[in-house]
């Protein structure tokens, strides 16, 4: 696993996949809003995210997804299960995965003393006397360790004001926290350090172009299907989007090449009798009694 740790880190970022991992989500207890977060991050920067998963705090799950995701996509992010209670395995079973175990992170450690407060129900509580809720706490930075990678690889920490860090395992996982605010803070500080290993290091993304067209999908399908095929080359994806009951669909082009789609507007406008519109209904017109 070392090799592929090291060349994993340092690989241009292409492809991503996004884990989600908790037997709340999939209990419809929480609602996940990190994998559509992670989808807009990914394709602001360019990235090509392929894959989300929903999983349960399963040993075997968890490795399994990890370990596929990891050998099939540049950057891989996960979701949930690094807390401190018993069902958060998240850690144990992604360091299992490659092969390794858990070691206390000192820095992570340190900085969790010096920067998260005191819950007012643990007045006893003290961070150099044994208890269960330190314990408790200590799983939280009890990391996967790799020996042969540098320390500094496998934790990054991006922002002064928080404790919490970015568990980076075989090059190419990083495991964030299910909190929303800090998966998405986390996310946004960890911008600056993929910038350079994006294909476009000015990071601006991919483009999604919008056309409103009164036609049916069966009367546009066959010029989509032909128009598809001939810039798959140029990275170019074409879709096509039924709205229920509405007199307009849409058709979109998809891609990081501007000037190349941009030759493309006229085009399509003419073959779908539609118009390039920044949102999808913004040639709609009101229902009667609206």
């Amino acid at each position: 696993m070392t090799s592929s740790a090291l060349t994993n880190g340092q690989k241009t970022i292409h492809t991503a996949a996004c884990l989600i991992i908790g037997d709340e989500v999939l209990g419809g207890k929480t609602i996940d809003t990190n994998s559509a977060y992670f989808a807009k991050f990914c394709f602001s920067l360019g990235i090509q995210l392929k894959r989300i998963e929903v999983i349960a705090d399963d040993e075997g799950e968890i490795s399994e997804a990890v370990r596929r995701m990891s050998n099939n996509y540049d950057f891989v992010v996960t979701s949930g299960g690094i807390g401190p209670t018993h069902d958060d395995i998240t850690y144990e079973s992604i360091a299992k995965a490659f092969g390794l175990n858990l070691q206390l992170h000192q820095e992570a450690f340190a900085r969790m003393k010096k920067l998260s407060r005191p819950h007012p129900m643990q007045p006893q509580f003290d961070w150099d006397t044994p208890s269960p809720m330190l314990t408790a706490k200590l799983r939280m930075v009890e990391l996967p360790h790799d020996p042969a990678v540098p320390l500094a690889a496998q934790a990054v920490f991006v922002a002064d004001d928080m404790w919490v860090p970015i568990a980076v395992v075989n090059g190419n996982v990083y495991i964030l926290p299910g909190v929303p605010r800090l998966f998405e803070r986390l996310l946004d500080n960890l911008k600056p350090s993929l910038l350079p290993r994006l294909s476009n290091p000015e990071g601006t993304g991919i483009y999604r172009y919008l056309f409103s067209t009164p036609l049916p999908e069966s009367e546009v399908a066959p010029y989509l299907t032909e128009l598809a095929g001939r810039v798959e080359a140029r990275g170019v994806k074409v879709g096509s989007y039924p709205r229920w009951e509405k007199k307009r669909n849409t058709v979109t082009l998809v891609g990081t090449d501007k000037e190349f789609m941009d030759g493309l507007v006229a085009e399509v406008e003419h073959n779908v009798k539609g118009t390039k519109v920044s949102q999808e209904d913004e040639l709609d017109v009101p229902e009667d009694g609206e």
